[in-house]
């Protein structure tokens, strides 16, 4: 009996549920797989009968996954990684190279440590191509719960989105208050928070992973609202503003630190400590790292120490 039912889930069946479950639209999802909105729904509707449970639930004007389709989403998920894998490797035996690394950074890191780990590995000579994407927190984690990312290199998510994934701790980080050189809350006259409100102030947006931590520091600070407030998750934007206004960027260290080492960027005299969380790895419980990413993971730690250790010879 298993093979026959294992028979009749068809490759489209994988590929239709998990962009559905991306998008959370069968719209969507049928304007990126090229097909019509109908066919979507029949082939979800097929893959139900297979599986004897709906994947999917009617929610408001929308869809949204059900408990059995988050099971099977793993499952499909690693199905379709490994069905990527296997062609891109018979792809690149082919073209003499190594396997493709798809890695998923946040901004922090992607300008703390990332170049270090990067530079590290191109010694190595391994030959594999290396993809690096960019966003937020949330998409990078859907991207790599459906295969699209190897690796995920940012902040640890909080413990409902990890379900399915496994966490590795490389240091931790706070954010800071980023401003221009010769700010006039660099002063000290002024109490930064008494006149937070006076600024433009650029915060992460809602789907950002530091978002809750930094209302949570706003509001313990006595700031329950913002009237000069832009949501951003670019950091060349965010650097850009900044350097050009009185704008208050409140954003992730490892994003500012080079500027402000630089002395382009300081950072307000405020204590963000309880802003604190831990920066690593994160991948797949179910996945085995290739060769070359677990030569790029090795890289990414020995990065992040001597990012750690220059913050704490600057320090002393």
């Amino acid at each position: 009996m298993r093979n026959v039912i294992d028979a009749r889930v068809k490759f489209r069946h994988l590929l239709t549920f998990v962009e559905v479950a991306r998008q959370k639209s069968v719209v969507k999802a049928a304007e990126l797989l090229h097909v019509t909105q109908p066919a979507v729904t029949k082939t979800i509707r097929e893959l139900e009968e297979v599986l004897g449970v709906a994947v999917f639930e009617r929610e408001g004007r929308g869809i949204k996954i059900t408990r059995y389709g988050e099971v099977f989403l793993r499952h499909a998920g690693a199905a379709l990684t490994a069905l990527r894998q296997g062609l891109d490797s018979v792809s690149q035996e082919l073209s003499g190279g190594g396997p493709p690394i798809r890695i998923g950074a946040l901004p922090t890191v992607s300008t703390r440590i990332m170049p270090g780990a990067i530079t590290l590995f191109l010694k190595e000579k391994t030959g594999a191509r290396i993809k690096i994407v960019t966003g937020e927190n949330a998409v990078l984690l859907e991207q790599l719960r459906v295969g699209d990312l190897d690796l995920v290199v940012g902040r640890l998510a909080a413990p409902d989105k990890m379900t399915g994934f496994s966490f590795e701790h490389l240091y931790s980080e706070q954010v800071v208050f980023a401003v221009r050189a010769g700010h006039p809350l660099l002063s000290g006259k002024r109490a930064v928070f008494a006149h937070l409100s006076d600024y433009p102030v650029l915060m992460p947006t809602r789907a950002s992973i530091i978002r809750p931590f930094v209302e949570q520091f706003l509001i313990a600070n006595g700031i329950a609202g913002l009237p000069n407030q832009i949501e951003t998750v670019s950091d060349s934007f965010g650097r850009a503003f900044v350097r050009s206004s009185d704008a208050i960027w409140i954003i992730s260290a490892g994003v500012v630190a080079a500027d402000i080492a630089d002395g382009m960027l300081s950072a307000l005299p405020v204590d963000t400590s309880e802003t604190r969380g831990p920066v690593g790895l994160t991948m797949r419980t179910d996945s085995i790292p290739s060769l070359p990413l677990s030569i790029l993971m090795q890289t990414l730690r020995e990065a992040a120490e001597a990012a750690m250790a220059a913050d704490t010879k600057k320090a002393l």
